[in-house]
């Protein structure tokens, strides 16, 4: 792991700060972590994908058969030194895909899923790799740790929940006002 002075750890492979998604820490054999994504890049680049090798010290990592890198042991203690929890990537043939899933219980809400294409198989391209323009790699999405009342509002199930509360507040006032004033009337007519 390469960690300068001062700064957040990051991958010694592609310099990008580790975090809990698509650069997630995970930790090889030799005990050396590199992100989720260089991993995959590896792995799908390297002849024999049952085994990796190291970026630094060409130690290999024995894959158990169908294995994928995402489910190497991430390392744990960079994700608490940066005071995140793990979230679960996965790797789904060409793409890295991460499910947000929803922390409130109180409102219904679809998981979001957010995905990160690692490119096609290496001998299937027709063109060379230049040809690809921005829109073929999606780019990892920062999950948000809190919903404004702008998204909240822009989702069906939210609306639906909040139209059957105005439902019932509604026939709860009426049936409170309803009662009042039977009781105001019987009371007022003897």
């Amino acid at each position: 792991m390469a960690e300068r002075q001062g700064q957040e750890p990051e991958c010694p492979v592609c310099w990008n700060p580790f975090n809990n998604t698509f650069h997630t820490p995970k930790v090889l054999d030799c005990c050396h972590s590199f992100c989720v994504e260089c991993l995959a890049h590896l792995s799908l680049v390297t002849p024999a994908r049952r085994r990796l090798l190291c970026p630094l010290c060409r130690q290999p990592t024995v894959l158990a058969s169908g294995q994928p890198v995402t489910d190497l042991p991430t390392d744990t203690a960079v994700l608490t030194l940066l005071r995140l929890e793990p979230h679960h990537v996965i790797l789904e043939g060409h793409q890295l895909c991460l499910k947000d899933q929803p922390k409130s219980r109180y409102f219904l809400r679809q998981p979001r899923v957010y995905t990160l294409d690692l490119g096609s198989e290496p001998g299937s391209q027709t063109g060379p790799p230049q040809d690809m323009g921005p829109a073929t790699r999606s780019l990892p999405v920062p999950i948000p740790s809190h919903y404004s009342p702008r998204e909240c509002f822009r989702n069906p199930q939210f609306r639906i929940f909040a139209y059957l509360m105005a439902v019932i507040l509604s026939v709860t006032l009426l049936l409170i006002f309803s009662i009042f004033w039977t009781k105001q009337f019987l009371w007022g007519v003897g």
